[in-house]
Formats: structure tokens, C-alpha cells, sequence
């Protein structure tokens, strides 16, 4: 490692200790759920300590609650997905609590595996696939060219798809 790389965790690992407990409390407050808020902050620092090496911050928790904020409605459109899907679910005629159960474990399970992605990939496939939107607005959202939205989508479909072919294969239950 690096001495910028040290330097750039040290930076973040400083950050982590001073305000982490007001990010959670933060968070807390927006989601009503303190496991959520804790999970969402560390997302928060982990994400800080991906990105390239930081300048002086003169405002940490700007910037952490920026991130913070990002993640939080990348939180909420995954919520709200969910509760679509499960309103065009007719529980009442095809749907057993078996398949729903199912239904929710396949949907934590792509999830996970959403996470897995960097930050921008799993927005530009989110910004797509859960609000509809366009490549060209989903780069002025983001920022970035059509080209970056282009391979984003690729690298998230691949993703998909392998999420999809996993499921099609048994799974072993444990004894």
C-alpha cells in the first residue's frame, strides 16, 4: 500500500471515528430503523474510502451526509420496488406463503448482489430499471457520458444474468 493510500485511510478511518455516531442518529431519524441507519453508514464510509485520495474537507459532514443522502434514496427506491412488486403479486389466487417467501429471499438475494456493485453502476441500473429513465437523463443525473451509462447497463445486465441463471440451478439446503 501506498504512503497516499495509508494517508487516504488514515483521512477516512479519522473521519469514521469523529462522526459516525452523528451519521447514525442522522440516518436514524430518516428511516425510523437503527439497523438500516448503521448499515447505510457504514455503506457511507465505505464508499468514502473507495473514492480517490481526499483533499482537505472542510465540511465532513456535508459531504457525509451528501453520500449519505444518495444512499438513502437508492434505500427508498428499493423499498418502494418491493412494495410494487408485491401489489402485483394477487396474493388471494396464485401466491402462497411459500412463493412469497421465496419471492423475498430472490429479492434480498439481487440486492446483495446489487451492493456488490460500485456506486455509479448500481445507480445508473437503479435510475433504469426502478424510476424508468432514460440514458440521456440518467447521465445528467449522474453526470456522466451515454457512453458510461452504456457500459454501466452492460455491466449491471451481466450481473442480472447471472443473478437469473443462479436462480434456475437447485439450491442445496442445508440439513
Amino acid at each position: 500500500m501506498s504512503g497516499a493510500d495509508l494517508s487516504h485511510r488514515d483521512t477516512v478511518g479519522g473521519l469514521f471515528r469523529a462522526h459516525y455516531p452523528w451519521l447514525c442518529t442522522w440516518l436514524r431519524r430518516q428511516l425510523h430503523d437503527a439497523a438500516s441507519a448503521e448499515d447505510l453508514a457504514a455503506e457511507t464510509f465505505a464508499q468514502l474510502l473507495e473514492a480517490p485520495a481526499l483533499t482537505a474537507i472542510r465540511e465532513p459532514r456535508a459531504l457525509l451526509t451528501t453520500i449519505a443522502q444518495r444512499l438513502l434514496y437508492q434505500h427508498w427506491r428499493r423499498a418502494d420496488l418491493a412494495r410494487r412488486h408485491a401489489q402485483q403479486v394477487d396474493v388471494g389466487v396464485a401466491t402462497s406463503p411459500e412463493e412469497l417467501t421465496q419471492l423475498r429471499q430472490t429479492l434480498s438475494r439481487l440486492d446483495h448482489s446489487l451492493q456488490r456493485l460500485p456506486g455509479k453502476v448500481r445507480s445508473t441500473f437503479l435510475l433504469a430499471r426502478v424510476d424508468g429513465l432514460t440514458y440521456p437523463q440518467i447521465a445528467a443525473e449522474l453526470g456522466i457520458s451515454q457512453r458510461s451509462v452504456s457500459v454501466y447497463m452492460t455491466r449491471s445486465q451481466a450481473l442480472c444474468d447471472r443473478h437469473s441463471a443462479n436462480q434456475s440451478l437447485p439450491h442445496k439446503r442445508s440439513a
